[in-house]
């Protein structure tokens, strides 16, 4: 195991779902965790008493991706507590309201890619500017199959938000790979989270669940799977690939 296998990680949208996920299996490798969250703050603290239960490291920090002061102080957390991290993932998004092109409202669509893009932007950049002065580490990004199949009649807003995603992954791979950073990014596919019941699809799962290859919608460890992949030595030769979480959909 490497000192990059050790070392801290921080995740954004870390309480609930797939990035609460990250934080438990990555703390019980033995990895310090600092996760951000928006507003369930009694979600974040179950999580931290979990990971502890475990024997592993959390810490919640409260803050919005989507403003870049909030950015600097959950980095300035992780060095306070635990060092600089060697593994950031990016992972707070919102889908917005599902409708159509047609139905969509400006501050719906500002605020998707406000959080999504935005806010993927701000962590990376902070990520490479850190991570270049210790020596390299590794960043993964939250895509999405959306960018892919288009979102069409619920959230195209959100798939094209990110499609910006699989483009910063490619980019950013090409500029810092030299400085010793992989960039990479999952794009999980129908995955069995609250993240549909919030936004009025709930039963996205059941109805489009059977239509996937595999015959099922995912689950959140079996995209932190990945990001643990993406995130170790293990991976250490694979930088600017979009990984399909997806189940062949």
């Amino acid at each position: 195991m490497s000192d990059s296998d050790r070392g801290p990680v921080i995740v954004t949208g870390g309480s609930r779902g797939i990035g609460a996920a990250a934080v438990e299996m990555l703390a019980a490798e033995g990895r310090p965790v600092v996760f951000s969250y928006a507003s369930n703050e009694a979600a974040a603290r179950r999580l931290c008493e979990r990971v502890a239960a475990a024997g592993g490291r959390a810490v919640a920090y409260k803050g919005d991706v989507a403003a870049e002061e909030a950015i600097e102080a959950l980095f300035a957390t992780c060095a306070g507590r635990f060092g600089p991290p060697t593994g950031v993932f990016a992972n707070a998004g919102i889908t917005g309201t599902a409708c159509r092109v047609a139905e969509l409202d400006a501050a719906n669509l500002r605020r998707v890619l406000d959080v999504n893009v935005t806010g993927a932007f701000l962590t990376a950049k902070t990520a490479v500017r850190v991570m270049s002065a210790a020596g390299g580490g590794a960043i993964v990004l939250m895509s999405s199959r959306a960018a892919k199949l288009g979102g069409a009649g619920d959230w195209v807003h959100y798939a094209a938000s990110k499609a910006a995603i699989d483009t910063l992954c490619v980019g950013l791979a090409a500029e810092v790979g030299a400085q010793g950073i992989r960039v990479n990014a999952v794009a999980p596919g129908l995955i069995d989270t609250e993240i549909h019941v919030n936004a009025g699809r709930g039963e996205r799962v059941k109805t489009v669940g059977v239509t996937v290859p595999l015959g099922r919608a995912g689950r959140p460890e079996e995209v932190a799977s990945a990001v643990r992949w993406l995130l170790s030595s293990d991976s250490a030769y694979v930088s600017g690939t979009v990984v399909g979480v997806g189940g062949g959909r």
